[in-house]
């Protein structure tokens, strides 16, 4: 039994140590903050729900979110796949099933309820929030105990574990947000949530074992058309024209569906709040804005996973380095966009079914009347643009560092990147609360970009330096990509030149802005990674 915990113990702590790392510095200066405003018997406020958000929400959302990711061993696989998600290699550990299961469950369980109690006494709660006391805890419990139930569990059907997870965590979700729209009490509160604990572990033991012994139920044979016509797909992809076009594939099925998959978890969650809040226009935009912003915090879990989950035969593929990029690069595009038509086809449903429309169409209205219809239509279009843009950015541009195999610039960047993440939040309401610091925070970022571009370009210089001496890319496709990404920039600021052209946003400012918009140094550095830990 003390074998079985602390073979968990260290495989949750060796393989997670530096987002852990990050996760206990984050609630240090937490504490800090929250310290020296009591000590200074300042009282803690919020000047705008942005503040709060950025201080509060966001912090305990992304840490919420990489505990589902820990605990569930990192969904790291097929989530459309028929068979379980639980590691194979752990099915080879001197322990019983009931432990397989119960040990993970376990610790998450745990790792939740020392994340409410931590975050619950040392975030900055806005004092006429009245902050639930222990019924929290139990319901991330609970959503991470059925999350690795249902993700270890065998399927019929490929897809089938999408649908279920979706229906049944929304379930949960839909009486949690009934019970808070009546002010229940929080022990009613736990006597709803209390079960779930217990029966999700009875399901996980289920899944595990099923998944231990191997059985992977098989309906395909019930729905004959269907199954006719993937045996056309599957005889269709016996042959590619091209290893190109093989690995593009590979690429789509190992990594390209986890992004859209996830988002289609998420989204009745956030268009959920649609329902429940639809008649406050305040809360509705801050749901749009959360499912807006989505696919683009969930494509940083996903590039986590897609660049360093490189297959030890890599290295033996009839394809250069260059033609690795950019199978993987086709893959990261249409996985962004079919995340996005997900949301682009979710968000009018949720909105005409929530009868709130009319709460986003007024504030439409009211900029057309103001700029008219030509600039409110690009303003639009380049928003949009803009996170779809951003979202693949987030897809790729963890690339180089992934490709590299280094243990340790991967473990760094996520350490760093989870800290930034957490101490984001403190020092936006710090310098939002400050007005001394807001000043001098704009006049900084009139002469930061000016600095930040030649940085940029001289990194992009010794990348295509190194590229072009390695002869990992050809000059024509040097030359090609330079000129895109030249016509990528002189589009934008065309674009931002014609919108917000002002003196307050100088000609100079808005060309430096289109300059680090567009990616160019990372993305270019990919190839040259890949090589380096090819040849290595």
């Amino acid at each position: 039994m003390r074998s079985a915990a602390a073979a968990f113990a260290w495989e949750f702590r060796q393989r997670h140590r530096w987002g852990l790392a990050g996760l206990v510095v984050y609630l240090f200066v937490l504490a800090a903050i929250k310290m020296l405003f009591l000590a200074r018997g300042h009282a803690i406020s919020f000047d705008n729900n942005l503040s709060y958000a950025f201080v509060v929400v966001v912090p305990v959302t992304a840490t919420f979110l990489y505990f589902l990711a820990v605990f569930s061993f990192g969904l790291a696989g097929d989530l459309a796949a028929r068979q379980s998600m639980y590691p194979a290699r752990l099915f080879t550990l001197p322990v019983t099933t009931a432990g397989l299961a119960g040990w993970p469950m376990l610790y998450g369980t745990v790792a939740m309820a020392l994340l409410w109690a931590a975050m619950r006494l040392f975030a900055l709660w806005p004092p006429e929030f009245d902050v639930p006391m222990i019924w929290p805890a139990l319901l991330a419990a609970s959503m991470l105990a059925w999350l690795q139930a249902l993700t270890w569990m065998p399927y019929p059907l490929p897809g089938l574990r999408v649908i279920v997870t979706v229906l049944w965590l929304t379930a949960i979700d839909a009486v949690v947000f009934i019970a808070v729209e009546f002010k229940v009490r929080e022990p009613v509160m736990l006597a709803l949530l209390a079960p779930h604990v217990p029966l999700a572990y009875l399901a996980a033991r289920f899944a595990v074992g099923r998944a231990r012994r191997g059985h992977v139920p098989d309906w395909r044979r019930m729905f004959r058309p269907l199954s006719t016509f993937a045996t056309v797909l599957a005889n269709r992809r016996e042959s590619f024209p091209s290893a190109a076009r093989a690995q593009v594939w590979f690429e789509w099925r190992a990594h390209g569906r986890s992004l859209p998959l996830l988002v289609a978890i998420l989204l009745p969650f956030e268009l959920g709040q649609l329902f429940i809040h639809g008649d406050t226009p305040k809360l509705v935009f801050y749901t749009l804005a959360v499912v807006l912003l989505t696919p683009g915090f969930m494509a940083g879990f996903v590039s986590a996973t897609a660049s360093t989950s490189n297959p030890p035969f890599l290295a033996t593929r009839p394809l250069s380095s260059a033609s690795l990029i950019a199978a993987k690069l086709t893959a990261t595009i249409w996985s962004t966009a079919a995340a996005w038509l997900l949301v682009l086809a979710a968000v009018p449903l949720g909105l005409e079914l929530s009868g709130t429309w009319p709460v986003v169409i007024e504030p439409a209205r009211r900029l057309h009347a103001v700029i008219g219809t030509p600039r409110a239509v690009v303003i639009g279009l380049l928003a949009l643009s803009g996170l779809i843009l951003w979202t693949w950015k987030r897809l790729v541009q963890g690339l180089y560092i992934g490709l590299t195999g280094r243990a340790s610039l991967i473990k760094g960047n996520v350490f760093l990147t989870l800290s930034l993440l957490c101490v984001l939040g403190p020092a936006l309401h710090w310098m939002i609360g400050n007005s001394l610091v807001r000043v001098a925070v704009v006049d900084v970022m009139g002469w930061l970009p000016a600095v930040l571009v030649p940085i940029k370009m001289a990194a992009a210089a010794w990348v295509v330096t190194r590229l072009y001496r390695s002869g990992l890319l050809s000059d024509r496709v040097l030359v090609t990509g330079a000129a895109c990404w030249c016509a990528a920039v002189l589009a934008l600021y065309g674009v931002l030149v014609w919108i917000v052209s002002t003196p307050l946003f100088p000609r100079s400012f808005l060309a430096l802005v289109a300059i680090l918009a567009i990616p160019l140094a990372r993305l270019s550095a990919a190839p040259l990674a890949l090589a380096w830990n090819r040849h290595r």
